[in-house]
C-alpha cells in the first residue's frame, strides 16, 4: 500500500509553519496514544503513522527533500532509509516525549507519570560506532558493505520473570506520613531499572542481565556522494537489550581513502595535468584520469599554464541536492631541468624570436580566480 502524503496525515497545507505542524501532531498523538486506546492496533497504526510525517516534515533539510522528491528522496539517506523504518513504540516515546506535555506515559518508552498508569519500560541497548574506508570510486556510486561487529545479545536460554521488587509493574511506591495526611509517591523500580523483570534463568558466561558478546556480520547499504567524516545510522543493529528490549544503533562513520591521482572538493574533482612546452605551444590531446575511467581531452595551441579544462557532471553526486560535479583539470606546462647540447642550441635559436617572447600586457588570472569565473 502506498504511503499517505505527510501533510494529509498530519492534516495541514503545504505551507505550514513549524509551530502549526508540531500543533497538528501533538493533537493526533494524544488522540490515538496508546495509553488512550489500550489493545487498539489501528489507534497504535496512526499514532505511528502520524510520528512518521512529524519527524520529516519538523526536519528543514528533510522536509525540503520530500517536497521535492515525495517519498523516493528520503529513501537511501543518512537517516536509514527515512522515515521511521521499523521504529517501535520506545523509540517515539523517546524522541517526542516532550510533545505530549506530561498528558501520557513517555520519556524512553512510557517509564509511568501522568495519566498512563504506570507502563512498564523497555529496556534499550548502546549504540556502537565504527569506521568504514571508502574510495573515490565508492563514494561515486554508492556501495553495500558487510561488516563484522562485536555486540551484545541476549544469551540462548536466558529466562524472565516478574520482578519480586516491584510486582513486575516497573514501579515501587511508597506512603509517607505528612502533617497533612498519608501521601503516596512511585518512583522507577531500582531493581529492574523499570523494566518489572529480572533474570530468573542465566547461562553460564553470560553477565547479570543474561546477555553475551557476539559477532554478528551487519550490511550497510551507503549512498553515493557521503564525505569523510559523515556519520550514517543503521538503526536496530548496535547493542541488543534484554527481555526483548530496543536495540541500540550502528553509527557508521566515513573514512575516506585518498586518491592516488584525483582530489575532491566537493562535488567537484581536481586533477593537476603536465605537459610539454612543445604541446603547449603546437596543441596536443592528453589522456586524464576521471573518477570512474579515463577521458581525452584536447590541448589548444598556444595554452597558458595555469589554463583550466571544466568536464561538466564528471565530479561526484551530492546526498543533499540533485546533480554531480564537475572535473576541473589544472594544466601545468612543464619546464625540463636538463637540456642536452643539441636540444639547447634549438632553444638559443629560439631565444631572440619574438612569438617566444613574454606579453608583459597579458596578466594570467590565478587558479582560484579561474576557478571563480567557470561558475559564476
Amino acid at each position: 500500500m502506498a504511503k499517505r502524503d505527510y501533510y494529509e496525515t498530519l492534516g495541514v497545507g503545504r505551507q505550514a509553519s513549524a509551530s502549526d505542524i508540531k500543533k497538528a501532531y501533538r493533537k493526533l498523538a494524544l488522540k490515538h496514544h496508546p495509553d488512550k486506546n489500550p489493545d487498539d492496533s489501528s489507534a497504535e497504526e496512526k499514532f505511528k503513522e502520524a510520528a512518521e510525517a512529524y519527524e520529516v516534515l519538523q526536519d528543514d533539510q528533510k522536509r525540503a527533500k520530500y517536497d521535492r522528491f515525495g517519498h523516493e528522496g528520503l529513501k537511501g539517506g543518512p537517516g536509514g532509509g527515512g522515515g521511521f523504518g521499523g521504529m517501535d513504540m520506545d523509540d517515539i516515546f523517546s524522541q517526542f516525549g516532550d510533545i505530549f506535555g506530561g498528558g501520557f506515559g513517555g520519556g524512553g518508552g512510557g517509564g509511568g507519570g501522568g495519566g498512563g498508569g504506570g507502563r512498564r519500560r523497555r529496556m534499550k541497548g548502546s549504540n556502537l560506532r565504527i569506521k568504514v574506508k571508502m574510495t573515490l570510486e565508492e563514494i561515486a556510486t554508492g556501495v553495500e558493505k558487510k561488516v563484522k561487529v562485536l555486540k551484545q545479545v541476549q544469551a540462548e536460554g536466558a529466562e524472565y520473570s516478574d520482578c519480586q521488587t516491584c510486582g513486575g509493574s516497573g514501579q515501587v511506591r511508597r506512603v509517607q506520613n505528612t502533617i497533612l495526611g498519608q501521601m503516596q509517591t512511585a518512583s522507577t523500580c531500582p531493581q529492574c531499572q523499570g523494566s518489572g523483570q529480572s533474570v530468573r534463568k542465566r547461562p553460564q558466561g553470560s553477565d547479570e542481565w543474561g546477555m553475551v558478546r557476539k559477532e554478528s556480520v551487519v550490511t550497510i547499504q551507503i549512498p553515493s556522494g557521503v564525505e569523510d567524516g559523515m556519520q550514517l545510522n543503521v538503526r536496530g543493529e548496535g547493542n541488543g537489550a534484554p527481555m526483548g528490549g530496543v536495540a541500540g544503533d550502528l553509527l557508521v562513520v566515513i573514512e575516506a581513502i585518498p586518491h592516488e591521482h584525483l582530489q575532491r572538493n566537493g562535488k567537484n574533482i581536481h586533477y593537476d595535468l603536465y605537459i610539454s612546452f612543445t604541446d603547449a605551444a603546437l596543441g596536443a590531446s592528453a589522456e586524464v584520469p576521471i573518477v570512474d575511467g579515463k577521458a581525452k581531452i584536447k590541448i589548444e595551441a598556444g595554452t597558458q599554464s595555469g589554463r583550466i579544462v571544466r568536464l561538466r557532471g564528471k565530479g561526484l553526486p551530492s546526498v543533499d541536492s540533485y546533480g554531480n560535479g564537475d572535473m576541473l583539470i589544472n594544466i601545468n606546462v612543464w619546464t625540463p631541468k636538463t637540456l642536452s647540447d643539441s636540444e639547447k642550441s634549438l632553444l638559443e635559436q629560439l631565444r631572440e624570436s619574438p612569438n617566444f617572447a613574454p606579453d608583459a600586457d597579458h596578466q594570467e588570472k590565478g587558479f582560484f580566480d579561474k576557478v571563480r569565473d567557470m561558475f559564476t
